[in-house]
C-alpha cells in the first residue's frame, strides 16, 4: 500500500507516493531488533540513500543501527512498531526531503566536506539553501554523501571512465555500440537446409503471428499500467471512458468500463469519473439512462457510492444555477435508483467536507439537501417502528414504499406539519 510522501497532504491524486513502511521485529531479550523490510523502496521514493532514514531512526530513538545493503537489511536495535517509525519518517521527510519553499520532495542534497555544509536545491521551484546541520544525522550525511552527488569519489571515477571510453572510441554512441556486435556468419546459398529456416508466408501463418505479437504487447501493457501511480491509472481509465463516449459506444459499454476499472485497480473511483463524463445539468434524465453503468460499480460498494456523491458535488459546482436548487430531488433520484444506500447518504450529511468543492459551496449543498435528509431519517424511524410491530410474524416481509412518504418543504427548513397544513410530495420537490 502506498501513502503520500507528504502525509499532511490529503489529496488522493497527489503525485508523490511512497510505500507504507513495513517493520519486522526479530530476536529476543538483549538481541531484539527491528528490521525495516522495505527501506530500499521507501528511500528510492524519497530519492535518498536508505541509510539516511535508518540512521535518523537510530538518532531519534537513541538506538544503534546496522546496514547490509547487499541483502537489503536495514536494522534499528530494539523493538519498534511500524506506525511509530512511519510517524518518525514524516519528521525525516520534513527536515531532509521536502523543499522549505514549495513543500515538494523534488530536492537534492549537496555536500561540501571542506566547509562541513549541506546544501539543498529544489528542481520544482528552483529554491537553493542550506540545511540546519545541528541534527546528529547531518554528521553522518557529511561523512557519507549520496553516491550520485557531484564531486563524490564515485562520480569522479565514472567521469574519468567516460572520458577514457570516449578517447578510445567506445563511448555510448551508436558507433561504439556497433563495434560490440559480431557480424553473422555468411550463409551458403546452396545449403539444402535453407527451407527449414524459411518463414511461412500463408495468410493463416501471418494472422497467427500477428495474434501472438498482439497478445504479447497486450500483456506488456497490462503489467506496465499496474506499475504506474494511482493518478496515472485514473487518467488511463478516464481516457478509456471518454473514448467510448466519443465513439458513440458508451451505452452498451458498461461491462467493458467495469472490466477496465478492475484491471487498473480503480473500481471505487469509477463513479467519480463516470459522473464527470456522463452527467451534466440534465443529470435526472441521465441517472435513468446510465443507471446500469453506475450500478456495476455501486452495488455493495460503499466506497464507490461515496465517490459518486463526490462526483455529484463536483457537478453542482459546474452547474450551480441549474442544480443547486434541485439538490434534494437529485439525491432522491440517486437513492431511488439504488445507486447510493441510505446509511451512506446519512453519513455524508453528517459532515461538510471540502474534499471536492469549497467549504462554502459544500455548506450550501448540505443546506439544500436538508429536506431530503430529514425525510430519509423519518422514513428510517417509521420503517424501524413497522419492523418491531410485525416482528412476531416471521413470514411477513416489511417493505417501505418511499413514494408514499410526504413532506412539507418551505425554504429548505422543515418543521413538523400540522394536520390542516398543505403537504408536498417528496417526488415533486
Amino acid at each position: 500500500m502506498s501513502v503520500n510522501v507528504n502525509r499532511s497532504v490529503a489529496d488522493q491524486f497527489y503525485r508523490y507516493k511512497m510505500p507504507r513502511l513495513i517493520a519486522k521485529v526479530e530476536g529476543k531479550g538483549n538481541g531484539i531488533k527491528t528490521v525495516i523490510v522495505n527501506m530500499t523502496d521507501v528511500a528510492k521514493a524519497l530519492s535518498r540513500p536508505p541509510t539516511y532514514p535508518t540512521k535518523f531512526f537510530g538518532c531519534e530513538l537513541g538506538a544503534q543501527t546496522q546496514f547490509d545493503a547487499k541483502n537489503d537489511r536495514f536494522i534499528v536495535n530494539g523493538s519498534h512498531e511500524a506506525n511509530k517509525l512511519q510517524d518518525m519518517l514524516d519528521i525525516f521527510i520534513r527536515k531532509f526531503v521536502l523543499c522549505p519553499e514549495c513543500d515538494n520532495p523534488e530536492t537534492d542534497l549537496h555536500i561540501n566536506p571542506k566547509k562541513q555544509t549541506i546544501g539543498n536545491s529544489c528542481k520544482a521551484c528552483g529554491y537553493r539553501g542550506m540545511l540546519d546541520t545541528r541534527h546528529k544525522l547531518c554528521t553522518f550525511i557529511l561523512k557519507n554523501p549520496p553516491e550520485n552527488e557531484p564531486g563524490s569519489v564515485k562520480e569522479k571515477k565514472e567521469k574519468k571512465n567516460r572520458k577514457k571510453d570516449k578517447e578510445n572510441g567506445s563511448g555510448s554512441g551508436e558507433a561504439g555500440n556497433h563495434n560490440d556486435i559480431d557480424a553473422p556468419d555468411a550463409v551458403d546459398g546452396d545449403d539444402d537446409d535453407d527451407e527449414d529456416w524459411a518463414e511461412e508466408t500463408t495468410e493463416e501463418a501471418q494472422r497467427r503471428r500477428m495474434e501472438e505479437i498482439s497478445a504479447h504487447a497486450k500483456n506488456l501493457t497490462l503489467s506496465e499500467d499496474m506499475e504506474k501511480t494511482l493518478e496515472e491509472r485514473v487518467n488511463i481509465f478516464y481516457n478509456f471512458v471518454k473514448q467510448k463516449r466519443e465513439d458513440g459506444a458508451i451505452d452498451a459499454a458498461d461491462k467493458e468500463i467495469l472490466a477496465e476499472a478492475e484491471r487498473l485497480d480503480v473500481t471505487a473511483m469509477g463513479p467519480l469519473i463516470l459522473s464527470e463524463l456522463l452527467f451534466d445539468e440534465n443529470i435526472r434524465d441521465q441517472i435513468k439512462k446510465y443507471k446500469r453503468h453506475f450500478l456495476r460499480f455501486c452495488v455493495n460498494n460503499k466506497k464507490a457510492q461515496k465517490y459518486l456523491l463526490g462526483g455529484f458535488e463536483c457537478l453542482v459546482k459546474l452547474h450551480q444555477a441549474q442544480l443547486l436548487p434541485r439538490v434534494p430531488v437529485i439525491l432522491k433520484d440517486l437513492y431511488d435508483a439504488d445507486l447510493v444506500e441510505e446509511d451512506v447518504i446519512l453519513s455524508w450529511a453528517e459532515k461538510v467536507s471540502k474534499k471536492y468543492v469549497s467549504k462554502e459551496l459544500a455548506k450550501e449543498i448540505h443546506a439544500k439537501a436538508a429536506p431530503f435528509i430529514k425525510w430519509l431519517k423519518e422514513a428510517e424511524e417509521e420503517s424501524e417502528g413497522s419492523e418491531k410491530e410485525e416482528a412476531e410474524d416471521e413470514n411477513v416481509e416489511v417493505v417501505y414504499d418511499s413514494s408514499a412518504r410526504e413532506l412539507k418543504v418551505e425554504n429548505v427548513k422543515l418543521d413538523k406539519p400540522d394536520e390542516e397544513e398543505d403537504y408536498f410530495d417528496i417526488d415533486a420537490i
